[in-house]
């Protein structure tokens, strides 16, 4: 079974795709766009992403293509604690240029701030594409922010450990696919996820609709706006519920088509935690 994640070796998403698929082909790919193509072409049977990091919130090249482009859904998800490693060849010499993903350059930032205030910032598609990176140029002054995976697996040393600024930090991962897979990891609970797109033409739009769910229990465990891309002012709406109970998420669904809310589900999914 092939498996597609965001690469290279040593990155979170590999590290997850790991756990979850321990005996499956992980292919690797290079940006989370081509994660997801891998899927919707037929390449892989899974596609692992990331979709929210506890800290830097949601990552927005996932949300935007399962929205605008794909017609995918997550159909499990797992929550991956997050340490975050500063990686380099040695310790040895001064550090001029650190590499690595946005969101991990934003969990990092107060510890390189404050140790590395002079250092270049270069942004990579993945932390172990960074890690990678450094390890190609080992005669560079060059550090990377990557989890202690890429630096096993790249022969790297740990310069300044677990630098993220929040000792509580986690990042959500979606498996896009057909079917529901097996997962031998710890049952957290079980979510839905939606996109609303909310009529002109209706007053209170978006009250009604978290209305649908409040009156029946359903517990809402966020809520986030992006751009339509089609006029300025103009949102969709990310939704994440509680899902104890099917009849009740299909009633919601239909009182939303009375309203002519639009509504596109993203996911429905039991969530598992990674160790």
């Amino acid at each position: 079974m092939q498996v597609a994640y965001l690469g290279p070796r040593g990155s979170f998403t590999h590290q997850v795709a790991q756990q979850a698929f321990p005996s499956a082909d992980l292919q690797a790919f290079g940006t989370i766009t081509e994660v997801i193509k891998a899927y919707e072409t037929g390449q892989v049977v899974y596609s692992v992403i990331p979709v929210e990091n506890s800290i830097e919130g949601s990552v927005h090249e996932t949300i935007d293509y399962l929205f605008h482009q794909a017609e995918i859904h997550a159909v499990a998800e797992i929550v991956q604690p997050i340490a975050q490693q500063l990686l380099a060849m040695g310790a040895d010499k001064a550090i001029e240029v650190i590499y690595s993903h946005p969101q991990a350059i934003a969990q990092g930032k107060k510890y390189i701030l404050e140790h590395f205030p002079h250092a270049r910032i270069e942004v990579t598609a993945s932390t172990a594409y960074a890690a990678r990176y450094v390890a190609e140029h080992p005669a560079q002054p060059y550090a990377a922010i990557a989890p202690q995976a890429a630096a096993e697996e790249y022969g790297l040393m740990v310069i300044g450990q677990d630098i993220q600024e929040m000792s509580e930090n986690f990042t959500r991962f979606w498996i896009l696919g057909n079917e529901v897979p097996e997962i031998g990891l710890q049952k957290v609970t079980k979510k839905v996820s939606l996109a609303l797109t909310l009529p002109d033409n209706l007053p209170g739009a978006l009250y009604k609709a978290m209305s649908v769910f409040s009156w029946r229990g359903i517990s809402l465990t966020k809520i986030e706006s992006r751009p339509l891309k089609t006029a300025l002012g103009e949102y969709f709406f990310i939704l994440d519920l509680e899902n104890q109970s099917e009849d009740l998420l299909s009633y919601s669904l239909e009182e939303l088509t009375s309203l002519e809310i639009s509504c596109k589900i993203l996911g429905n999914y039991q969530v598992y935690l990674a160790s």
